[in-house]
C-alpha cells in the first residue's frame, strides 16, 4: 500500500471533469513499472480537504482492507475547525444522509438516505468564536463530516457550500489527520498522522505546537 499526505486543491480519483492531474494518476505514474499493480483508493478525500489518503497497491490488497474497513479495524481521525462552540463539546451525530434531488452534488438529511455517524470531540476554543473539533466517521459517507457538523449548527470554517466562505482560508478547514490500520500483509497495527497544513494552521495558531508540526 501507499499512504500519501494529499494538499488541498487535489482531486483524488479521475472524474468526467476532471480526468489528468489527480493523486491516482501520479500514482499510477509511479508504479509505472511494478508488474501487476492496480491502485485502488481506500479512503477518498473531497478535493480541497487535505490529508491521508490509503490507496492499496493489488485488488486483493483492496478488498483485505475494504474488509478491515468494514469490521471497523481501520480508524480515521479529522481535525476540523467549526463556527461556534460543540454543543455538548463531545459526542455522536446520527443523521441519514443522501444526494440533494435539486443538486445532486450536495448532500442532505434525509430520511431516506443511508445510516450515517460521526464522533467528534472539541479540543479547544479559538479566536473568533470558532473551535478546533476532533471528528472520527464511524460510515464513510460523501461530504459527512462537513454535513454533520453543518446541520448540528457548527459548519467547518471556510466550507461555501454547506456553511460560508471564509476570506482566512480558501477552502474548508478540514483535514484527514490521523488513520489507524492493520498492515494489510502482516496485520501489524500501523499509525500514521499528516501534520496540519499551513492554511489551517493560521487559524488554530493559539493552540499548542503538538497541532501545528
Amino acid at each position: 500500500m501507499i499512504v500519501l499526505d494529499k494538499p488541498p486543491g487535489v482531486v483524488v480519483h479521475p472524474t468526467y471533469r476532471n480526468w489528468s492531474g489527480t493523486l491516482l494518476n501520479s500514482v499510477l505514474w509511479r508504479i509505472r513499472e511494478r508488474p501487476g499493480a492496480q491502485p485502488g483508493i481506500l479512503t477518498r478525500l473531497d478535493k480541497d480537504t487535505s490529508g491521508l489518503v490509503v490507496i492499496a497497491l493489488t485488488p486483493e490488497v483492496h478488498a483485505a482492507m475494504q474488509r478491515d474497513q468494514s469490521a471497523g479495524r481501520i480508524r480515521k481521525e479529522y481535525l476540523a475547525v467549526v463556527q461556534g462552540w460543540p454543543d455538548p463539546p463531545a459526542g455522536s451525530i446520527a443523521r441519514p444522509l443522501g444526494r440533494d434531488t435539486a443538486d445532486r452534488r450536495r448532500v442532505v438529511v434525509t430520511d431516506a438516505g443511508t445510516p450515517s455517524e460521526t464522533r467528534y470531540e472539541t479540543l479547544a476554543g479559538l479566536p473568533g468564536g470558532t473551535a478546533l473539533v476532533r471528528c472520527e466517521p464511524v460510515t464513510g459517507r460523501t461530504h459527512q463530516i462537513r454535513v454533520h457538523m453543518a446541520v448540528s449548527g457548527w459548519p467547518v470554517i471556510g466550507d461555501a457550500v454547506y456553511g460560508v466562505a471564509d476570506a482566512r482560508i480558501g477552502r474548508q478547514a478540514l483535514h484527514a489527520w490521523r488513520v489507524r490500520l492493520p498492515h494489510p500483509i502482516t496485520k501489524a497495527p500501523v499509525a500514521l498522522e499528516a501534520a496540519v497544513p499551513a492554511d489551517m494552521r493560521t487559524l488554530i495558531e493559539p493552540l499548542p505546537a503538538a497541532f501545528k508540526t
